[in-house]
């Protein structure tokens, strides 16, 4: 009795051991990553007080790619030689009045396509952007590319499926990129329905072990759609009938935009890329990139992020953006939880004299991420930038503009998330009559929205604000 006394002692002081090796381990690692100081700090606490809990969700969310490869350096040369060489052949429409520093930033990190000669149409519902994507895909001759995060079984998947499906029986490529985690709750009859009527549909990082694995954490956030190489649509929208109904509660603003032009051609290599990172499949063929005549003045960029690159592409050119404003810089984005450099840039302009406006929901669909989100308010409102509350329902817009110069919408949040973990897309529009026409959406919304003041913001009960201020200390890892 005694031995086996001692043998258990023996081995539980040998557990202990060992996993108070493997916290401290791991809290070295996350310091040697070099990431930082917030986001360090708020894995350190985690890990200390949650160890268990800390442990598991570093396994799952918390190891950095920064320094992986995505897609191998050759394969993307050749899926983006040929809308380069387009874009080269002949110079790109620019304006005395375009954001050219923003643009420069994007086209030297990331290789962002800028083509000029564009029409763009903007939608702020989705009825409208529902209707025309049909109708455009039903006018499809050789191919509809298709990515979006979440691609529902409900009516409204269920009727863009059959269009599809439609499409693909009249000799049309269809091809469909979701993302798996995005669609966890979506049976994998629906997508096997596509596949056998001929549509290549992939997951995007499939996640068949959720607990072994770190690609539950990096997500495919993008919502593209190129039509024959001629028309592309781009935004916030996903496939799912709330993007049309909205709430109970209210409505479901979002922003979304059709192009029509060269421009196009940035939509589809940003999905080829995708494509051949998933299913090794290198598709550059002439077709998917037809010849093109002008279809209006705009100026477009295709810009996107992820977190296996080097840099945080659309975190920076935020930055800049803002930094670049001297009369106005208006943002919409449903989750605020902005990394240190995106405040900074904001109280700065602000405290500069600049009109910043920062538009969110007054309710949102997550709990935690609005809390941690309500938490930055005041800090901003004490710099001079204006905080509005949309109050007509959910506001998943993700728009900028600013000084009738250039504007952007996208799939990116103003969040961790999007900045440092999610692969995102946003098209930028260097152009007067685009920038003007946003911003008088902007001006639209404002309507529906209280304008905060410090001192009203003071009078929110105590236990609101001691649950924003915890929540805050996890908005790195939300």
């Amino acid at each position: 009795m005694l031995f086996l006394d001692v043998t258990g002692q023996i081995l539980s002081t040998a557990f202990h051991c060992l996993y108070l090796a493997l916290i401290v381990a791991t809290i070295l690692i996350v310091i040697a990553d070099n990431r930082s100081p917030v986001k360090t700090m708020a894995w350190i606490l985690v890990l200390f007080f949650l160890p268990v809990v800390g442990l598991v969700l570093y396994l799952l969310v918390g190891r950095s790619t920064r320094h992986e490869r995505f897609i191998s350096r050759s394969g993307y040369t050749r899926l983006v030689s040929t809308p380069k060489q387009m874009s080269r052949s002949r110079a790109v429409l620019t304006a005395a009045d375009a954001d050219d520093r923003v643009r420069d930033f994007f086209t030297n990190v990331g290789s962002a396509l800028t083509f000029g000669g564009n029409s763009v149409e903007v939608y702020t519902d989705g009825y409208g952007m529902l209707s025309d994507l049909i109708r455009a895909i039903s006018r499809a001759r050789h191919h509809v590319h298709l990515q979006f995060y979440i691609f529902e079984d409900d009516a409204v998947g269920r009727l863009l499926r059959d269009v599809l499906i439609d499409r693909a029986r009249q000799g049309v490529k269809v091809r469909l990129l979701y993302d798996d985690v995005g669609c966890w709750k979506v049976s994998k009859l629906f997508f096997d329905q596509m596949l056998c009527e001929g549509i290549e549909v992939l997951s995007f990082m499939k996640v068949r072990f959720p607990l072994f694995t770190g690609k539950v954490n990096y997500r495919n956030h993008r919502k593209i759609v190129v039509v024959d190489g001629e028309v592309g649509f781009i935004g916030g929208m996903n496939i799912a009938e709330r993007y049309l109904r909205g709430f109970s509660w209210g409505v479901w603003r979002d922003t979304h935009v059709r192009i029509e032009g060269k421009a196009v051609y940035g939509l589809q290599a940003a999905f080829l890329t995708d494509w051949y990172a998933m299913d090794r499949s290198l598709l550059t063929a002439p077709a998917y990139y037809p010849q093109l005549e002008d279809r209006g003045q705009v100026l477009v960029q295709t810009v996107t992020s992820d977190p296996v690159g080097q840099w945080r592409d659309l975190m920076q050119g935020l930055v800049m953006a803002i930094g670049r404003a001297s009369r106005y810089f208006y943002v919409q984005t449903p989750y605020f939880l902005p990394t240190e450099e995106v405040m900074t840039a904001f109280q700065s302009a602000a405290l500069a004299g600049v009109d910043v406006r920062v538009m969110l929901p007054r309710k949102a669909d997550a709990f935690l991420t609005h809390k941690g989100s309500l938490s930055y308010l005041n800090e901003l409102m004490e710099a001079g930038v204006k905080v509005l509350l949309y109050r007509k329902g959910f506001l998943h817009s993700k728009l900028w503009v600013w000084d009738d110069r250039a504007a952007s919408v996208g799939s990116a949040n103003l969040d961790f998330r999007s900045f440092e973990h999610n692969f995102e897309a946003n098209a930028f529009f260097y152009d007067r009559q685009t920038a003007r026409r946003l911003k008088h959406i902007f001006l639209a919304d404002q309507q529906h929205c209280i304008q905060l003041t410090p001192k009203l913001w003071a009078r929110r009960s105590r236990l609101n604000k001691i649950t924003e201020s915890v929540v805050r200390l996890l908005a790195p890892l939300l």
